[in-house]
């Protein structure tokens, strides 16, 4: 990153090759379609290149990376809702939120299971599971403590147990070791 900020263009390709697929695997979590985010994941790279000068040499990169992304998703989703709302020309029963119903399947994909998740338990769940992120990264690139990470985390888990559970598949009863 700090090869990037210093204008060497080989490493702003490094990055976008070895964070890239990880950023796109954080979107996919949280979003429907595959085009919504690599949509997502080119705004994000866009604004990493805009405000590259803000990272601080010795601080870790994911933090402030993921930060940069969170922020790209929250904006895009705002956006998305500003637009439906002055748009009166669709159906009234239209939902757009979901992609369409496919036949039920033995295991659930992974947006299916976290698709009812609230949105800050979806993330934390992507950035630790998918992004593979500790929970002090999650922490700084939510603006929240570990603490809350931790909470949002175990509420999550309970309803993806409570989920599985429902749907024949878990495999231990709330309350036992996790």
């Amino acid at each position: 990153m700090i090869r990037y900020q210093q204008g060497d263009p080989a490493a702003a390709t490094e990055l976008v090759h070895r964070l890239g697929p990880q950023l796109h695997r954080f979107f996919l979590a949280q979003v429907v379609s595959r085009r919504y985010a690599d949509d997502l994941l080119q705004e994000t790279w866009l604004r990493i290149h805009q405000v590259r000068h803000t990272y601080r040499p010795g601080q870790p990169v994911l933090p402030w990376l993921y930060a940069i992304a969170r922020h790209i998703r929250v904006d895009q989703y705002r956006k998305a809702q500003r637009t439906a709302l002055r748009e009166h020309t669709l159906e009234d029963g239209a939902d757009f939120g979901r992609a369409a119903a496919d036949p039920p399947s033995a295991m659930p994909d992974l947006e299916t299971l976290l698709a009812d998740l609230p949105e800050s338990q979806r993330e934390v769940i992507a950035m630790l599971k998918v992004a593979d992120m500790s929970l002090e990264e999650v922490a700084r690139a939510t603006s929240s403590s570990v603490g809350s990470v931790k909470q949002k985390a175990h509420r999550a888990y309970d309803r993806l147990r409570e989920k599985l559970t429902a749907l024949g598949l878990g495999g231990r009863a709330k309350g036992g070791a996790a």
